[in-house]
């Protein structure tokens, strides 16, 4: 097949049969060697075009036809390829790089220190799922005055109706003011900053001073002011103050008050003529509100029966009380009340009552304190149970309480009645480490305990101690020491 040169300048294109292919020539000012394209310039890809609508691509002829494509030297590409040889042979792996490359494919990349198993937290709550359905919720009440006047305001009120040294600055401010003033002129600046129940401590304030009248005039003063009056708070405080100082008039129907009137402030009434000592008025409101099925608070009975304790001629009373009160099913005494019961219980031989009474303390789960312990130890020492209070001994020293000096006290007492000399004096020395000094009755008790089982030298000190706190023994045990040092004797002898 023949073919044709055509010169342009020095270069050479042949022209291959009846077909001529037009090539781009870029001629080079100052080098005589040609461009060479890199590949993905080479062969440039033509962007795919969708199909065109209603045609079947199964359908389809799959033959291609042969397009014109600007056709490159023969000499270009085999220049391009040699090239392309010879920067691969170039290309020369360091050591290093090839182990960094081989160590990809060998084993697991090793993660950075830290938390691998992290747990992936929740995700916020949408705001339009919490939200309840139904009518959205009303404004609310947009205070017309400024801000920082009605914070100002909040605070002062706060301050005012809850804060118990404002309450009780007010008492004595009315303590202060003459005797022809009235209460109306300290209560009336702070009027509109007082709430329901405010003015109860001021009265018991008052009451504490002395001031029953004074109490009574805050009262008649708050009725007259409509937001802080009907309130049985201060009804009830302003009745315990003139009870208690003998000033409440009960010439009036008490079955009609006891019927018309609040638990709280029946309650109130009982506890004035309690402290006041009025115990039998006390004893008749209690009488009326039984007929009346009035319930009334347990610690109301308990202050009753521990007032009536003090005289032994009311024993009676107080067993009834007693009866009343246990058989009542909402029984709800704190610890100082049951305390108090039990020591009554014990004083008059009741002791069914005071482990019934300790059982149902610790039932409710509560933890008893070092009071209620000793007076437990004591009940079972006057019981003569004594193994029963010495487990009770070690039940009080598990707990880790501090003992006190009643409770130093009831212990040694129960280890001399128990004859156990080490651990009596071991308590001994606990007391004096402890920084309490030792009283009278456990002085003798020491000194008896050692006489019995005949240690004379300790009787000696002992006794020398307790003549150096500034006690004298008795003549009982003065004879029993004198007595065993002359066994002594004529022993030796």
């Amino acid at each position: 097949m023949g073919f044709m040169l055509l010169r342009v300048g020095l270069n050479q294109i042949p022209l291959h049969g009846n077909f001529v292919c037009i090539s781009r020539v870029t001629l080079m000012a100052k080098s005589r060697r040609r461009k060479i394209l890199p590949k993905n310039l080479r062969y440039p890809r033509r962007t795919k075009l969708p199909p065109e609508f209603g045609t079947n691509l199964f359908l389809k002829n799959t033959k291609t036809t042969m397009e014109p494509l600007d056709v490159i030297n023969e000499d270009e590409e085999e220049e391009g390829e040699e090239k392309d040889e010879v920067d691969g042979d170039d290309m020369v792996w360091d050591t290093d790089e090839v182990e960094a490359i081989s160590s990809l494919f060998q084993g697991r990349i090793p993660q950075k220190p830290g938390k691998l198993n992290r747990a992936r937290l929740l995700p916020l709550p949408v705001p339009h799922k919490l939200r309840p359905l139904g009518l959205p919720t009303p404004k609310k009440r947009v205070k017309m005055a400024s801000p920082v006047i009605s914070s100002s305001r909040a605070a002062i009120s706060k301050n005012v109706y809850k804060n118990p040294v404002v309450l009780i600055g007010l008492a004595r401010q009315i303590k202060s003011l003459g005797a022809e003033e009235d209460v109306s002129v300290v209560l009336n600046k702070l009027s509109h900053f007082l709430q329901k129940g405010s003015l109860s401590m001021t009265i018991r304030e008052l009451g504490h001073m002395g001031l029953p009248k004074r109490a009574l005039q805050t009262f008649c003063w708050a009725q007259k002011q409509p937001h802080l009056y009907p309130d049985d708070r201060i009804l009830a405080s302003t009745v315990e103050v003139l009870a208690r100082n003998h000033v409440l008039k009960v010439e009036f129907n008490l079955e009609k008050f006891v019927s018309l009137a609040s638990r709280s402030v029946i309650e109130a009434m009982v506890r004035g003529f309690t402290k006041g000592g009025s115990l039998h008025l006390a004893l008749k409101v209690l009488s009326i509100a039984k007929r009346g099925k009035r319930m009334l608070d347990s610690s109301v009975y308990a202050k009753v029966i521990l007032e009536l304790a003090k005289n032994p001629d009311k024993n009676m009373l107080v067993l009834s009380l007693l009866d009343e009160l246990g058989d009542r099913d909402d029984l709800n005494l704190n610890q100082q009340d049951c305390t108090a019961i039990m020591k009554v219980c014990t004083k008059l031989g009741k002791f069914e009552t005071v482990e019934s009474l300790y059982n149902w303390f610790k039932q409710s789960g509560h933890e008893p304190s070092i009071v209620m312990y000793t007076t437990m130890i004591h009940s079972r020492y006057s019981e003569k149970k004594y193994r029963e209070a010495f487990a009770l001994v070690w039940e009080m020293e598990a707990s880790n309480c501090l003992f006190d000096l009643p409770a130093y006290r009831v212990v040694i007492k129960l280890f001399v009645a128990l004859n156990d000399i080490s651990r009596a004096s071991r308590y001994f020395s606990r007391l004096k480490e402890s920084g309490f000094l030792p009283t009278y009755d456990i002085y003798r008790d020491l000194i008896k305990l050692y006489l019995v089982s005949g240690r004379l030298a300790k009787c000696k000190n002992v006794c020398k101690e307790a003549e150096l706190a500034g006690f004298k023994l008795d003549k009982e045990t003065m004879s029993l020491l004198l007595e065993l040092e002359r066994t002594k004797t004529v022993i030796k002898s």
